[in-house]
């Protein structure tokens, strides 16, 4: 795909650039998420992509006009790549509450196989210093995650499976809110047994069940 269209890209747009990147823009995208969910996003530099990738800075200006281009496309990515986990475990899950469990292993699975948290909670930390389209394409995503957590809370409460005095929207900030957390306190403490504790218990309360 042309630059200038990548360069004006929606973000519905940004969506399907991966299928139109070549290795290399795929490489750096790849490589940007892994120092994103490692550092920060004040946490490497072009630099950093061009020595791991093994290119020079302009190649990425290329592709990246600058770092919140580059940041943006790169939420855009993650939040589709998620959608798209998440509608397979949808379709692989036995209950609500089996599908609430099996989207919590996805972020066990960040801390077990790379000590690393979720995108979304790593630009959220630094939210005062992004760019603004970076801040647009990290809310859209927990936008996505709160809504399909809703959906999936709402299945439960008709089914019988949850019991719960709020809102399935309001529930699902609350769950999503505990597991981006539940990362960032695992993490901390080294310890993964941490968050799949927390996820357990905040998915049991929705039963009405306490693991205290």
């Amino acid at each position: 795909m042309p630059r200038d269209i990548r360069k004006t890209a929606t973000s519905s747009e940004r969506e399907t650039l991966d299928e139109a990147y070549n290795d290399t823009a795929v490489q750096i995208l790849d490589v940007a998420q892994a120092l994103v969910q490692s550092r920060g996003y004040n946490g490497f530099s072009y630099r950093d992509i061009a020595e791991r990738v093994g290119i020079q800075t302009a190649t990425i200006h290329y592709y990246f006009t600058s770092k919140g281009d580059l940041a943006a496309a790169l939420v855009a990515r993650y939040r589709k790549r998620l959608g798209q986990r998440r509608d397979a475990l949808a379709r692989a899950a036995e209950s609500p509450r089996h599908r609430l469990e099996l989207y919590s292993s996805l972020f066990r699975a960040l801390l077990i196989d790379n000590d690393q948290l979720c995108l979304g909670a790593m630009l959220t930390a630094e939210a005062a210093s992004l760019p603004s389209e970076v801040v647009r394409e990290t809310t859209r995503f927990f936008d996505d995650n709160v809504s399909w957590l809703a959906d999936v809370i709402e299945d439960g409460r008709r089914s019988g499976d949850f019991v719960f005095a709020d809102s399935p929207f309001m529930q699902a900030r609350i769950l999503f809110a505990a597991l981006e957390g539940a990362m960032l306190m695992a993490r901390a403490a080294k310890d993964v047994g941490m968050f799949s504790s927390i996820a357990q218990a905040m998915i049991s309360q929705l039963q009405g069940i306490s693991d205290a």
